[in-house]
């Protein structure tokens, strides 16, 4: 089987599907790099529609990076009460926040290599940050796209990291930044591991 033929095929016609599609991630539309970051960081294991609303709340409470790496790690508890792995993540983005003051004088970095040393982050999310915040191609990979891609026999592959470097081969780069958000919709829609179910889901109306 031709991999990328495949590929540009199947994500053409999932991409004229969900390519218009309204819905919010909880990566998208923050405006300003740190928030984009920390709530990427909290959505990990969370679905969007429970971490936007808690990140809208400690935003609203710590207006600025600086702010939130002065905050009281049970205030922050408080606000992620609801959030799946609440104690960790209200650690990991009080950490993140005085990690990059101090190592990167507040600026979100634009490299992999650098965004995978803040606590809490990890390839998924520097992918995403790179994309979102810097315009840079990468390639997000989480739970949604690693089961579609495997599903689907476009990749082979245990986990998301091998995922990851799997699709990088296959897909031309300026799809890169794009799959993610794509994928994400579509694996949201449709559970499972049926292959016939999920190809099936492209060709319901859009509603």
């Amino acid at each position: 089987m031709d991999k990328r033929r495949y590929f540009l095929k199947v994500f053409k016609k999932a991409e004229k599907k969900y390519g218009k599609h309204d819905k919010r991630l909880a990566g998208e539309g923050w405006g300003a790099d740190w928030k984009t970051l920390i709530a990427t960081i909290m959505s990990a294991q969370s679905r969007d529609e429970t971490t936007i609303p808690i990140a809208e709340k400690l935003f609203r409470k710590y207006k600025s990076l600086k702010s939130l790496a002065r905050a009281n790690y049970g205030d922050v508890l408080r606000i992620f009460k609801s959030l799946n792995y609440n104690r960790t993540k209200a650690k990991n983005v009080i950490a993140a926040a005085k990690f990059i003051i101090s190592e990167f004088h507040g600026k979100i970095p634009d490299k992999i290599e650098e965004l995978v040393k803040i606590p809490g982050v990890g390839r998924k999310t520097a992918n995403l940050v790179i994309t979102e915040c810097h315009d840079k191609e990468g390639v997000c990979i989480d739970t949604h796209c690693h089961r579609i891609l495997n599903v689907l026999g476009i990749v082979h592959t245990k986990n998301p990291l091998q995922t990851e470097m799997e699709i990088r081969k296959i897909a031309p780069r300026e799809y890169w930044s794009r799959l993610n958000r794509i994928l994400v919709l579509w694996g949201k829609e449709i559970r499972g591991h049926d292959k016939n179910k999920i190809l099936a889901k492209l060709d319901e109306p859009t509603s």
